[in-house]
C-alpha cells in the first residue's frame, strides 16, 4: 500500500478537481491546461565510492542514473504541477519512480492559499538542523552522495494558508504518517544496540509503522508575523517521531511512538548578518514519564544561529544546538544496557560557501561537530556551472568519532566521495 500512495494522491487530486472541470467550459479548460503547461527537467549521472573497508555495505556508496521531469500548467482558479524522477540505480540493480510532486494550488479566497496532493514542506530557521520542521527527510540520500536537494522527502498533505493584519497561518494536515527515509542498514551501515556492534545489509532495521490512513495522521501547525524585520513564529505538531523512537517489547521491530512538538523561533537582521533563535519541546506521548526504556524520552531542543557575508562573494554561518533530555534519572533506571543516552547533545555547525569564476563555481564546506558524542560530520563540494544547462559537481561525505555508538560516529565506514553531471532542460 505503502509503495503506490504516490497513485492514490494523483486520483485524489484529479477527483478533486473534476467537479469544477466538468462545467460547460470544460473542454475549453481542457485545451488551455495543455496549452499553457512548461515542462523543465533534468537528466544526471551520479557516482559514488566508499573510502573506507565496510564489511556491511557494497563499495559503490550511489550509482545512478535519474531522469526528472517536471511539468506544471495553469488555469484561471488553479495551478497544477507534477514531479518525478525515473531512476536507474545500479547498485540495486533495478529501475525505480519517484514521485517527488503532485498537486493543485488554488486561492479560493483572497485571504487563502490551498495546497493539496504530494508536496515538499520545510519551515524553521535552522539551515540543515532540524527543530519544528516535522515533514519528512530522507537522510540516507543525504548521506550517500545525491544532492542536498533530496534531503526533503515530500509529504502527502493538504496545506491551507490564512493572512490577515493580524498574524499567518499555515495548517498542514497528513491523513497517513508520512515517516523519514531513514537509516536502515540497506545503503547505510548503522550502529544496532541489540546486536551491540555495528551492522548493515546483515540486519535490516524493520519497522512497525502506523499506516492507517486517517488514523495514523498529523497535523502541523505554524503562525507567524513579521514585526519591524524580524520574522516571529509560533510552531505545533501532532504525529510520531519521524524516524525510529523506540522498539516493541520483543525488540524485534522498531516503532514511531506518538510525538507532540511545541516551538517558536525568531529571524531577523543582527549586526552586519541574519541572526535565528528556535525552540521545541518534545513531548514524548507513549511516555511521558520516562519510565519505559524503549521509547525516546521527552526532550527540549534550542538552536541559535548567525549567518554573515565576510568577503566578497564569501559567507559564512555558525550554529549551536543542544538536546536536553528531560527525566534523565528514569531514563538510566529503566533503560537496557547499551541504550543509555547522556543527558544533553550538543551540536555546532560550520558554512562557508565562496562563488568564484563569475559565480559559475561554487565551493562549499558545511561541517557538523558534537563536542559531547566527540564525533563530526563533514560536507565538502564543488559545483561549476559549464553553461546555463550543464552542470559537474564533486564533493564527499566524511565521518568521524571516537565511538562507534556516537550518531555520526557510527557513520565512519560510510565515509564516501561522489561526483555528478547534471544536464538541465
Amino acid at each position: 500500500m505503502t509503495r503506490y500512495k504516490w497513485f492514490i494522491v494523483i486520483i485524489f487530486v484529479v477527483a478533486l478537481s473534476l467537479p469544477i472541470m466538468a462545467q460547460e467550459d470544460n473542454a475549453s479548460d481542457l485545451n488551455s491546461l495543455f496549452s499553457n503547461m512548461d515542462v523543465h527537467g533534468f537528466y544526471e549521472i551520479r557516482s559514488g565510492y566508499r573510502t573506507r573497508k565496510n564489511k556491511y555495505e557494497k563499495d559503490m556508496s550511489v550509482m545512478e542514473q535519474r531522469l526528472q521531469i517536471d511539468l506544471s500548467s495553469y488555469l484561471d482558479w488553479a495551478d497544477f504541477k507534477v514531479k518525478g524522477d525515473i531512476i536507474g540505480d545500479l547498485i540495486e540493480e533495478q529501475a525505480d519512480f519517484d514521485l517527488r510532486e503532485a498537486f493543485i494550488s488554488t486561492s479560493p479566497y483572497d485571504f487563502m492559499d490551498l495546497k493539496i496532493g504530494r508536496q515538499t514542506l520545510t519551515w524553521g530557521t535552522g539551515e540543515l538542523v532540524f527543530i519544528n520542521d516535522l515533514f519528512p527527510k530522507d537522510w540516507q540520500s543525504f548521506f550517500i552522495g545525491r544532492d542536498a536537494e533530496y534531503l526533503k522527502a515530500p509529504s502527502d498533505a493538504a496545506k491551507i494558508s490564512l493572512f490577515s493584519d493580524v498574524a499567518n497561518l499555515d495548517i498542514v494536515y497528513t491523513p497517513q504518517f508520512d515517516s523519514d527515509r531513514f537509516i536502515s542498514g540497506e545503503r547505510v551501515s548503522y550502529w544496532n544496540s541489540n546486536l551491540g556492534r555495528l551492522a548493515g545489509r546483515d540486519a535490516i532495521q524493520h519497522t512497525d509503522k502506523p499506516d492507517r490512513w486517517f488514523r495514523d495522521d498529523e497535523i502541523a501547525v505554524r503562525l507567524y508575523k513579521n514585526i519591524n524585520n524580524y520574522e516571529y513564529a509560533l510552531y505545533g505538531y501532532r504525529g510520531y517521531w519521524k524516524s525510529p523512537g523506540g522498539q516493541n517489547a520483543a525488540a524485534t521491530k522498531a516503532t514511531f511512538p506518538d510525538l507532540n512538538v511545541y516551538g517558536a523561533s525568531v529571524r531577523g537582521n543582527v549586526g552586519k548578518g541574519i541572526g535565528n533563535l528556535e525552540f521545541g519541546y518534545y513531548e514524548s506521548d507513549n511516555d511521558q514519564s520516562g519510565k519505559n526504556g524503549r521509547i525516546n524520552n521527552s526532550e527540549l531542543r534550542f538552536l541559535a544561529g548567525y549567518s554573515q557575508e565576510i568577503g566578497k562573494d564569501f559567507t559564512a554561518g555558525l550554529q549551536y544546538y543542544v538536546e536536553h533530555m528531560l527525566d534523565y534519572s528514569q531514563h538510566k533506571n529503566s533503560s537496557p544496557s547499551g541504550l543509555i543516552r547522556d543527558r544533553d547533545r550538543h551540536l555546532i555547525t560550520v558554512r562557508l560557501t565562496k562563488l568564484l569564476m563569475n559565480q559559475n563555481l561554487r565551493c562549499s564546506l558545511f561541517t557538523y561537530f558534537s563536542p559531547s558524542d566527540k564525533d563530526a560530520y563533514m560536507r565538502p563540494n564543488i559545483n561549476y556551472k559549464v553553461t546555463d544547462n550543464l552542470a559537474l559537481e564533486a564533493g564527499a561525505n566524511i565521518f568521524f568519532g571516537d565511538y562507534q555508538s556516537t550518531f555520526f560516529g557510527q557513520f565512519q565506514n560510510n565515509t564516501n566521495i561522489y561526483t555528478a553531471l547534471r544536464y538541465n532542460f
